[in-house]
């Protein structure tokens, strides 16, 4: 019985902890806002216990901080953090591309295409919502490709935590036709096997999304 009520409570701390993550990170708590066990708790429907385990998980993650004897207070994501993750991204999904160069199916290369045909297809629509969803499909399949579950948990977590950024910089001007005209030219160096081009576009990409977002942070938009 206790192991089944032990279950019921992670599974419920995972819920509550993804509903608060997802709530920082798409700017609905701001930096610096307190979460309120009891206001929480009361809001999602759970017991106050589920929302204590997940505010200790997100203060791991570096997303809120608890000061004691005032409470516990969001964090988000800074630019310096922003320029930490592209700095480590561009090593690691490199590597991620080189991987999967080495290991794609025929079968994985089919469907990489048909996600890039789409990406094609949204962006002539300018269809931000639908490019933002294949746009981290495009990446995390690369990631089930290379066969590597650390870079696909590591990378799936940057991805998240980049939300709000990645949509600025998709909105603007220009970039979602290059972000996408960048995705074919990786597709096609992988589905090749050609590992190093692979490698090398992959930096290049991921080195014009980080400097697009730098551009939008300092314009201030």
């Amino acid at each position: 019985m206790k192991s089944i009520l032990d279950k019921n409570v992670h599974s419920l701390t995972e819920r509550v902890f993804s509903e608060i993550e997802q709530a920082i990170l798409s700017g609905i708590y701001s930096v610096g806002d307190q979460l309120v066990e009891s206001k929480i708790s009361l809001e999602l429907g759970v017991s106050r216990t589920p929302v204590r385990e997940a505010l200790k998980q997100l203060e791991l993650e570096g997303l809120v901080t608890t000061i004691p004897n005032k409470g516990t207070f969001v964090v988000g994501v800074s630019t310096e953090d922003i320029l930490d993750i592209y700095t480590i991204r561009v090593a690691v999904e490199g590597i991620s591309s080189k991987l999967a160069a080495e290991r794609i199916t025929d079968s994985d290369a089919k469907e990489l295409e048909t996600l890039v045909e789409l990406q094609e297809f949204y962006a002539s629509k300018g269809d931000i919502f639908q490019l933002l969803q294949l746009d981290t499909k495009f990446h995390e399949i690369i990631y089930e490709i290379s066969g590597s579950r650390i870079l696909k948990h590591t990378l799936a977590s940057f991805h998240n935590q980049l939300k709000r950024a990645r949509e600025s910089s998709l909105l603007t001007t220009g970039r979602t036709i290059t972000a996408v005209k960048e995705h074919r030219d990786i597709y096609e160096a992988i589905a090749s096997k050609d590992a190093n081009k692979a490698k090398e576009l992959t930096e290049l990409h991921i080195t014009n999304a980080r400097d697009n977002i730098l551009l939008i942070l300092k314009s201030g938009k």
